[in-house]
């Protein structure tokens, strides 16, 4: 079950590097729209992320669900919008640096809030050795 854990934050992964990408290539563009790449990195993210959780369920790990909530609801935010103005020929530059920002805060929501990458807390480290090699 720890390989389907891990394919799914992969591929959660490249869906916000999709999302992200599809955004930043239009920063010097004068028109701004909803590209398949905004579109289906935000679709990708959302579903991946949801299936991770279930995932993550399954395997009675310890789920921060605020933390949950609050990306589900920033990543259903970009998607709507996504998908609304995806046949729009345009769209305005501050809805475009709307996006931009939901996924920013998202990615950092994800990286900030609690990380699972924590390193341990300092009364539980022994102090390494100093090892000085001479030649």
């Amino acid at each position: 079950m720890d390989i389907v854990r891990l394919v799914l934050l992969f591929i959660h992964l490249l869906g916000i590097a999709v999302l992200l990408g599809g955004l930043i290539v239009q920063a010097k563009e004068p028109t701004k729209r909803i590209t398949s790449w905004v579109r289906d990195g935000a679709g990708t993210a959302f579903v991946a992320g949801l299936l991770l959780v279930g995932v993550l369920e399954g395997l009675d790990a310890d789920v921060n669900h605020t933390k949950v909530a609050v990306k589900l609801g920033l990543g259903l935010v970009i998607l709507v919008i996504a998908l609304i103005n995806m046949r729009k020929a345009s769209i305005s530059t501050g809805l475009w640096a709307t996006l931009l920002v939901l996924t920013v805060v998202n990615v950092a929501v994800a990286v900030f809030w609690s990380s699972p990458h924590k390193v341990a807390d300092d009364d539980n480290v022994e102090a390494a050795p100093i090892v000085l090699v001479q030649r």
